[in-house]
């Protein structure tokens, strides 16, 4: 695989935080946190953004960033980066979601090396266990269940695999089950036949996108890491950013 790419979703519209790629965080707008992540990473060669919105585009340039301004009416973040990039040459595509700043490069690596591993693989995400109840009931936290060889069966917002089976007592050592991490790898003809595919029963009804991949017989695996990602929804996902970002740098 010679030519890795990332490629970062970014819209100014948010039903919960209006203009979030462009929030202040410890002086820095969101994009440009999630923009240095993706460039930390040792396999990807490039990261770009792509945006329908000139203000994040021109944010995006002025801290050296590089940027694609897309114009469609797109059903999902991978319909607006396929769009984006389909005349460019790259063999695999990182699709970083523009609201997850503390993304490990380590996590983004990991997801490459399983489509070099396994060539039957058609896209690779992450996933790490969930040690939090609450997490778990929460539809804002999506989660993923997998085959023993890390290939996703189901991906939900509902709490997956059920812990309610009548008088059982489920061990699961500490956890849960596992959180899906907002990152994918594609390989190149897999992304490009995404978006001839109408968005599927499953997507629709879950609003979630890897479900299309699912549903039309692709193989989706999934990389379990310790590294927790936070994705940023609300003002108050913003504020817990802040916090953490703040109390890392007084540790240093």
């Amino acid at each position: 695989m010679s030519n890795i790419i990332c490629v970062i979703p970014a819209r100014f519209a948010s039903t919960r935080l209006p203009g979030k790629p462009l929030a202040d965080v410890c002086g820095k707008p969101l994009i440009q946190w999630v923009y240095e992540r993706a460039a930390s990473s040792k396999r990807i060669q490039t990261v770009y953004v792509a945006t329908d919105d000139k203000r994040i585009f021109d944010a995006v340039r002025a801290f050296g960033g590089l940027a694609i301004m897309t114009t469609g009416d797109y059903q999902s973040g991978a319909d607006r980066i396929a769009d984006a990039v389909k005349d460019m040459d790259w063999d695999v595509l990182v699709n970083l979601q523009g609201d997850e700043p503390m993304m490990h490069p380590d996590t983004i690596d990991r997801a490459i090396d399983i489509l070099e591993k396994d060539p039957d693989c058609s896209v690779s995400t992450a996933m790490i266990r969930i040690t939090n109840a609450e997490h778990y009931a929460s539809p804002h936290v999506v989660k993923v269940v997998c085959a023993p060889d890390g290939r996703a069966l189901y991906f939900s917002r509902s709490p997956i695999p059920s812990l309610s089976r009548a008088g059982a007592e489920p061990d699961f050592s500490g956890y849960f089950g596992f959180k899906h991490l907002g990152l994918y790898a594609y390989r190149r003809h897999v992304l490009l036949e995404f978006t001839k595919i109408s968005p599927s029963f499953l997507e629709k009804l879950e609003k979630l996108e890897q479900l299309r991949f699912l549903e039309n017989g692709y193989i989706v695996k999934v990389v379990e890491t310790i590294h927790d990602s936070i994705g940023v929804d609300t003002p108050e996902d913003l504020e817990n950013l802040k916090s953490i970002l703040q109390s890392n740098k007084e540790k240093r």
